[in-house]
């Protein structure tokens, strides 16, 4: 008999061709009624498949008593009621790993980015201003900065090694200091802020972190200091930091994740000191399929009762 999952928002599109091709798939997306949808599939559904930004709701789950699993297309589960899941006995898997080089990567890509104003430079290369007006304004030194990484998980210590190589000063905040490394520990954000140049956010939030990172963190890092947000859009209390760039608080910001995605605070668009990206950083076809194949191992291993290959509860 084949099992049936409840999709709950597209995915990426070979791991969801692989996903039919082996279960019976309701997608709640396209429902037009998704209350009656769910009572319909009720006494069948036993996993739910998400992902990061849409996650699952005790809400959800309530009306889904069968469900003994929620699978995550991606490493975040801040959107996933981990205590209902808990209570009820429903296991959680996610997708780390996979994705962490790619993520990596894309933060230091809008550190560059940041730094040395390569979408300006582009445009102003692009449309003549180079040939009209001359040589480009001078932009700022990236190699040898001090750099802090709020969260020093996987994703936090690529990005260190990775910084490494331009010989940074790198500092951490994390709930608690690591024996593993050697980068300069802060229990406190706002001293590391007013220690560092940079501020890049790799964090795993959680709920109660919405607006974590807001104008005490900005004032801390001062008129040369930038911010970089590769984790949840969250955790930026987002007006905030356009009010900082704006008034020239801090110098300019990279992000890949927004509170309402894919709508951006419209004051963040257009500013010549913000290098926005729009949610990509896991996005290349090596990371994506990998995290679809992690994915669907989780899937089939809890329909046949095996550990959970990746998990988080």
């Amino acid at each position: 008999m084949t099992q049936s999952v409840l999709l709950v928002n597209p995915l990426y599109g070979p791991t969801q061709a692989e996903l039919e091709s082996n279960y019976q798939v309701h997608k709640l997306w396209e429902a037009s009624d998704s209350a009656t949808l769910l009572s319909e599939i009720a006494a069948d559904v036993k996993a739910i498949v998400t992902d990061g930004g849409s996650g699952a709701s005790a809400d959800l789950m309530r009306q889904l008593p069968k469900v003994g699993m929620v699978t995550v297309f991606g490493v975040g589960v801040d959107a996933v009621d981990l205590d209902y899941c808990k209570v009820n006995g429903i296991r959680v898997g996610n997708t780390p790993d996979v994705l962490t080089d790619d993520v990596a990567d894309l933060a230091l890509a809008l550190c560059l980015s940041s730094y040395r104003q390569i979408p300006f430079a582009h445009q102003y290369a692009s449309t003549g201003l180079w040939e009209s007006q001359g040589a480009a304004p001078l932009t700022t030194k990236f190699t040898g900065a001090s750099v802090g990484i709020l969260g020093l998980g996987r994703i936090g210590q690529a990005i260190a090694k990775r910084l490494e190589g331009f010989k940074c000063q790198i500092s951490y905040c994390n709930r608690n200091e690591r024996s593993d490394v050697e980068y300069h520990y802060y229990s406190d954000l706002i001293a590391m802020a007013e220690a560092v140049d940079c501020l890049i956010l790799a964090v795993a939030p959680t709920p109660d972190m919405a607006g974590f990172v807001g104008p005490d963190v900005f004032a801390a890092l001062g008129k040369n200091g930038r911010i970089i947000n590769v984790s949840r859009g969250l955790v930026l209390d987002e007006p905030a930091l356009a009010e900082a760039l704006q008034s020239g608080k801090i110098a300019g910001a990279g992000l890949d994740v927004f509170v309402n995605e894919p709508l951006i605070n419209s004051d963040l668009l257009n500013m010549p000191n913000v290098v926005l990206q729009p949610h990509v950083a896991s996005g290349t076809v090596q990371t994506r399929t990998a995290m679809g194949n992690l994915m669907l191992e989780n899937l089939a291993n809890f329909f046949n009762d095996k550990e959970l290959a990746a998990f988080v509860a």
